[in-house]
């Protein structure tokens, strides 16, 4: 059976942005390597996004959306969206396009021997102090973790949808992604992709909640790899047919 797929959007205050989101991801939906679908997770904005993301719902059913009642973070809006999706894979893109959807594609090429396909930024279109930081951050990780991965940052990601809703989801872990696959005993890997300018709406981190706040969520990730269970089930009395 061929799997299927829910992009995940996070959105938080993008209404300059979210029309042309439209565009793109209707764009990809009609070469996506399998049938797929995107869900926005309205991170409480206080702008117009709210406005946009139910237009755009109502005028193409492949758009849906869940919208909080304030302002949770990225880690919320991804936990929210791993909560709601039922289709095999979930992919996850931020709303400002720096990434591109049809990247997506490469990923998915990748997807049947992983459990996550993340993407990695070749050629940042970023500022020498986001670029800067991030590598740093980004160091720091791999000493924790010791994942592998040179950008877990990179908003374009698939899981497979067993592994996304077993994470135990907190505040910052999003950036930990390929690192708690990891403690499933699940297979990553990093493919590059494209990367593209801002053009419109405001960045969400500074250099404070890129370097400094990463830093402290490396020790809550050690915390969470020392009390991590994980287990698998070999035999269930759902298994034995009923007479």
């Amino acid at each position: 059976m061929q799997q299927t797929l829910t992009i995940i959007v996070p959105v938080y205050n993008e209404e300059d942005n979210l029309f042309r989101v439209e565009k793109e991801l209707s764009d990809y939906l009609e070469i996506c390597l399998v049938p797929a679908k995107v869900l926005f997770v309205n991170d409480g904005s206080i702008d117009k996004s709210q406005d946009a993301i139910v237009e755009i719902c109502q005028r193409d059913k492949r758009f849906s959306y869940v919208s909080f009642k304030e302002n949770r973070g990225l880690s919320a809006a991804l936990k929210a969206g791993f909560d709601h999706v039922q289709s095999d894979l979930v992919g996850y893109i931020d709303s400002d396009l720096q990434t591109a959807p049809s990247d997506f594609n490469l990923l998915l090429a990748e997807i049947k021997d992983y459990d996550l396909v993340t993407g990695v930024r070749g050629n940042r279109k970023d500022s020498f102090v986001k670029n800067m930081s991030s590598t740093i951050a980004n160091g720091i990780r791999r000493a924790f973790t010791h994942d592998g991965m040179d950008d877990t940052g990179c908003p374009l990601k698939i899981i497979k949808t067993d592994y996304a809703k077993r994470i135990p989801m907190f505040k910052g872990l999003h950036r930990f992604l390929p690192a708690m696959i990891l403690l499933q005993e699940g297979k990553i890997k990093q493919v590059p992709v494209q990367h593209f300018p801002r053009i419109a709406g405001e960045a969400k981190y500074h250099l404070w909640n890129r370097l400094f706040g990463p830093l402290a969520d490396c020790f809550a990730y050690l915390w969470m790899k020392r009390k991590y269970i994980n287990y698998q089930i070999a035999d269930s009395s759902a298994d034995l047919k009923k007479p």
